[in-house]
């Protein structure tokens, strides 16, 4: 149909062709000159069925503006024009074009809420670690020697010699005293302090050795209604603040790698543990779909007091050493995911003595749709658990990666780690010396990772992607607990007074109880969710629409396009080549 269009412009051309081949016939001699006139011929036969393809592609084309170029016709004024309409056209395309190709690939993950809420009872109920002020039991004066009696003579020695030596002082107070230096408040150690005699300490037995009477301190526990002893619930648990209690994490085995201190140092399970099917719960995951309502984690069916856990913990006042920690005593607690490793002294909750706290729980969830699993961590800007392999623990999280790289960080600087840090047995752990080093190592990876991401950004148009030298990102399925918190006295002292209840106080001589419930507040709560912002399917669509905006331009344009130059081409030659011969 195509040829018929043009039928006129053919026949003049082919009638053309004829009567120049008869009249150069009569004077030529066509057998010496063969070779050369074919390949002229055949050039000229190129040349016109290329013009004749175009004015038909031209003519018929679906693209806006096109058909006037090819119309012979038309004025020259008329179609420069259109011709430069065109090219202003391709140029507003390509602008836009590359204007989405930049937003698909650096933007490509939003995070939103998702469709619908989730019941509390998909997800654990927190992890708590509970840490008491009290590090040691302070006896009796004169009984034992204190930790302010040997600081004060530690504080003096610093100013006279380089190596501390107390007179009168058992190897037992003396390890006690070292230990207490690691936990007590480090920020008051100075970076000259006197070298102290003495070989290598296990910091966790000393710890052990020292930790109050479990049961004095935490006196009982009610979970899901059902009161019971507290050491059926809590585990000891290792922490930059000495030893602590856990309820609900997981244990070092699930979190630790095999070589690690912490893995060869963990306790035995607790019967709350003894299920089944809780190696089958992880963050990414979830809970099994055929796991019951008993499992490990724990978790909770509804919202509310009676469906969280209630702590009833004791202090007592002539126990209390104000040396070490300072004034404000009572617990520390912490609310984490089961399979984030405690880290008390960055975020907690005070647990004073004599009063009553209620923690209503807020779970925060950021989830991830399957869409965004194929882009790499730095353009969704999260790690799948595959992805990041960690040195010391089997599960990735950003907090778990913080602290091995503060570790590594640590290890490099001071050539040693914190007794508390994830190591190999073979890693030397710091002694009193190092204290300093290791206090201050914190802060200084956070300044050099600041600069070095300041840097990189510098060097780059678009800060978005840097990694820095830690390499912690977010986990792409990530759990945080947040909390409303409401306290009030607690003075149980005039209580039992006003019921005549004198047995208690004399056989709990200085209690000062301070009782802590932990609920969720709803049932049901809103989860985040990263999917694709801008995906493939988007990006083809968006340039669809703005091909048709300013061209008309569609996938049947191109095939158009390739149909005229190939095959429509092919059959206008043959043609040509026909009514030449």
């Amino acid at each position: 149909m195509f040829v018929s269009a043009k039928n006129c412009a053919i026949d003049t051309t082919m009638s053309t062709c004829d009567s120049d081949l008869e009249s150069h016939n009569g004077g030529i001699d066509l057998t010496s000159k063969k070779p050369r006139q074919t390949a002229s011929a055949d050039v000229a036969s190129v040349c016109k069925g290329f013009l004749t393809t175009y004015r038909e592609y031209c003519s018929h084309t679906s693209l806006h503006g096109v058909q006037y170029l090819g119309e012979h016709q038309r004025p020259m004024r008329e179609r420069i024009f259109w011709l430069c309409a065109f090219v202003i056209s391709i140029y507003g395309c390509a602008t836009l074009i590359v204007s989405a190709y930049t937003k698909w690939t650096e933007t490509p993950v939003i995070v939103s809420f998702a469709e619908k809420s989730t019941p509390v009872w998909n997800i654990p109920f927190p992890a708590i670690t509970v840490c008491s002020e009290t590090k040691r039991v302070l006896k009796a004066k004169g009984k034992e020697t204190t930790f302010a009696d040997l600081y004060s003579q530690f504080n003096n020695e610093m100013r006279s010699s380089r190596v501390f030596k107390p007179q009168n002082i058992s190897a037992r107070e003396m390890e006690e005293f070292r230990t207490l230096l690691h936990v007590c408040n480090t920020q008051i150690i100075d970076q000259a302090m006197p070298l102290i005699a003495g070989d290598d300490v296990d910091y966790f037995d000393v710890l052990e050795r020292m930790l109050p009477q479990f049961d004095r301190y935490f006196f009982y526990c009610r979970w899901l209604s059902r009161f019971s002893e507290c050491d059926k619930f809590f585990r000891k648990t290792l922490t930059e603040e000495g030893i602590c209690f856990t309820f609900n994490g997981l244990r070092a085995t699930d979190i630790y790698r095999e070589d690690t201190y912490q893995y060869r140092h963990s306790a035995d399970a607790l019967e709350m543990e003894n299920i089944s099917s809780h190696t089958a719960w992880s963050l990414e995951t979830g809970y099994d779909l055929e796991s019951d309502v008993i499992t490990y984690p724990a978790r909770v069916l509804s919202a509310g007091a009676r469906s969280g856990i209630f702590l009833a913990l004791q202090s007592f006042k002539q126990e209390v050493d104000y040396a070490c920690r300072g004034p404000v005593q009572g617990f520390k607690v912490l609310l984490h995911a089961p399979d984030d490793v405690p880290q008390v002294s960055k975020q907690f909750v005070r647990i004073p003595m004599g009063k009553e706290v209620l923690i209503a729980v807020k779970p925060s969830m950021i989830t991830m749709s399957s869409g965004i699993a194929e882009y790499h961590p730095l353009r969704r800007q999260c790690f799948l658990s595959h992805e990041r392999s960690l040195r010391f623990f089997k599960v990735y999280t950003e907090s778990n990666c913080q602290l091995e790289c503060l570790a590594n960080f640590t290890l490099t600087k001071c050539g040693c780690v914190k007794f508390s840090m994830p190591r190999n047995m073979d890693m030397p752990v710091c002694g009193e010396d190092k204290i300093y080093c290791y206090d201050r190592a914190e802060r200084e990876l956070l300044v050099r990772e600041f600069h070095r991401v300041k840097a990189l950004n510098a060097a780059r148009e678009d800060p978005r992607g840097v990694e820095s030298a830690c390499n912690c990102m977010p986990a792409c399925t990530s759990l945080v607990y947040n909390t409303e918190i409401s306290q009030a006295n607690f003075d149980l002292e005039e209580m039992l007074l006003a019921e005549g209840d004198t047995d208690f106080m004399e056989e709990y001589p200085g209690s000062q109880m301070s009782r802590l419930s932990i609920y969720f507040k709803q049932s049901q709560f809103i989860t985040s969710k990263r999917s694709e912002l801008y995906g493939i399917t988007e990006f083809l669509a968006n340039c669809g629409g703005i091909f048709g905006l300013f061209m008309g331009f569609s996938i049947l344009s191109l095939v158009e396009m390739i149909y005229h130059f190939t095959l429509r081409f092919c059959t206008n030659m043959k043609h040509l080549v026909k009514v030449e011969e």
